[in-house]
């Protein structure tokens, strides 16, 4: 809070005067930064280009702001923005025949997912940060160190995968974004096949 005072150029105590807490003002920077959901898939495309578009949306909100992803969760989602998110992602699901726990439960699924993956690409982009050089370089030099850990007899697998040479190029992390993505929704589709016989 009193990094916060100087900055606007005000003493600490008076920010209490729009703040209780620090938590407060972390959940309003969050309100401002993750901002309205976007339109998403057209009416009628079905739930699958619904929930895809809100995890699409969803990412490209944490990739823009990194750093909401450092703040403390304090609770379910209280803001007006992130109530509209809820509203979207409940409205998608729509038609399913998934009662509201499952909906629920398919939300903070998906939403895990955007979380972790855009927490991975940040926590990868400070290693390149920190190690010099591009993705590919440090791919490399973690290649041969996982070499030189991974003894063919005791990791057989994992040597089996260097050789491949599957981990030689990196991917594009939308590629692995979308892999997961699918591989969630098509467990979702199962559920909601379920339901729906």
């Amino acid at each position: 809070m009193g990094r916060v005072a100087k900055e606007l150029g005000v003493s600490t105590m008076s920010l209490y005067r729009y703040v209780s807490a620090k938590n407060e003002l972390y959940v309003l920077m969050q309100e401002a930064a993750i901002g309205a959901p976007p339109a998403l898939a057209a009416p009628g495309a079905g739930w699958r280009a619904g929930i895809e578009a809100w995890a699409w949306a969803l990412r490209e909100v944490y990739h823009r702001n990194l750093w909401t992803l450092r703040l403390p969760v304090s609770g379910p989602p209280a803001t007006p923005h992130m109530v509209a998110w809820w509203e979207k992602a409940l409205a998608s699901l729509g038609g399913t025949g998934l009662d509201e726990g499952s909906k629920t439960s398919v939300i903070l699924l998906v939403s895990g997912f955007v979380r972790n993956d855009a927490l991975v690409l940040a926590d990868l982009d400070a290693v390149l940060a920190a190690a010099g050089g591009d993705q590919r370089d440090v791919l490399v030099r973690y290649g041969r160190t996982l070499r030189r850990l991974a003894d063919p007899e005791r990791y057989p697998e994992v040597a089996r995968l260097l050789d491949s040479g599957a981990m030689d190029t990196p991917d594009e992390p939308e590629t692995e974004f979308r892999f997961g993505l699918a591989r969630i929704l098509d467990g979702v589709a199962v559920l909601v096949e379920g339901r729906a016989s």
